[in-house]
């Protein structure tokens, strides 16, 4: 049984990461878990009297969360007539990263779903910056953003974006070859080469790769960096169009770390066109 944790603020952007998690997992058993994350007070901090869970802006703000909840449940259900999914809602109080990260921690969640609807749609703050922070933030789940705009299609092709600056483990590899397995997608390893900082452990790493992927059908392709990371990697999405997501790594001091710092996430995660899985390794 796989468990998918998918926040929502009732947008249209947040049904349509649903839909592409439901589509995506198929063929699995899987419990989704649908969130709604509601406060009360003008911050992350609730006052203490908010806290005390008695005062009438809470229980409306509690009752608008579970409606709403109750109403995607329904639409949902409607929609998806698959015994293998189950779907379950969650609204809790307080802010949106600590009930994601409490509640990925304690579901055992596999993966965690969230839309971004794109550079020219961020006065959705929910499915904007929000979504940024949490890749940022949410270092132990892998996350898949959604791109608003996204028609589903099977992932022909996963890019798998890296430095090769640090040798894989399987495990740390697991949610790329969990997903490449489901739709027998290839996976595509592109290594910008930066010929200045190359290192001789990156040869190690890039053979080591070879035998984590060789249960799934794979590449490895190597080009000259020549502009900003993000630039190459947008562009070799645009020109193969069977790339189906594409996939990072964020650990510190990556290569590919600029990726997951907020100012080029917005270059990735609001320009691609296509999802994006961000794993993490452990610290």
């Amino acid at each position: 049984m796989i468990n998918v944790l998918v926040p929502t603020d009732f947008s249209d952007n947040a049904y349509h990461a649903l839909r592409y998690a439901i589509y995506l997992f198929e063929k699995e058993e899987c419990t989704f878990y649908i969130l709604n994350a509601y406060q009360t007070g003008a911050s992350n901090l609730d006052s203490r009297r908010n806290k005390e869970r008695n005062t009438r802006l809470f229980q409306l703000s509690k009752e608008t969360s579970e409606r709403g909840l109750a109403e995607v449940f329904e639409t949902v259900k409607l929609e998806n007539d698959n015994p293998k999914h189950v779907f379950k809602t969650l609204a809790i109080a307080g802010s949106l990263l600590n009930a994601i990260g409490k509640s990925a921690i304690d579901l055992n969640s596999y993966f965690i779903f969230m839309g971004t609807q794109g550079a020219s749609g961020l006065k959705g703050v929910f499915m904007g910056s929000n979504t940024l922070k949490i890749i940022s933030k949410i270092d132990f789940c892998p996350i898949v953003a959604v791109p608003a705009d996204y028609s589903f299609d099977t992932p022909d092709t996963i890019l798998f974006a890296t430095g090769f600056e640090h040798v894989y483990d399987k495990y740390e590899l697991h949610p790329m070859l969990l997903l490449a397995k489901l739709w027998d997608s290839k996976i595509r390893v592109l290594h910008l080469v930066d010929k200045e900082k190359k290192a001789a452990h990156q040869e190690t790493a890039k053979k080591v790769i070879a035998k984590r992927l060789k249960e799934v059908s794979y590449e490895i392709i190597e080009l000259a960096k020549t502009a900003k990371v993000a630039t190459e990697i947008i562009s070799q999405v645009e020109q193969n169009k069977e790339i189906g997501m594409l996939a990072i790594i964020d650990y510190w001091h990556s290569f590919i770390e600029k990726l997951t710092r907020e100012s080029v996430v917005k270059n990735i995660a609001f320009k691609t066109k296509i999802p994006l899985l961000v794993m993490h390794l452990p610290a």
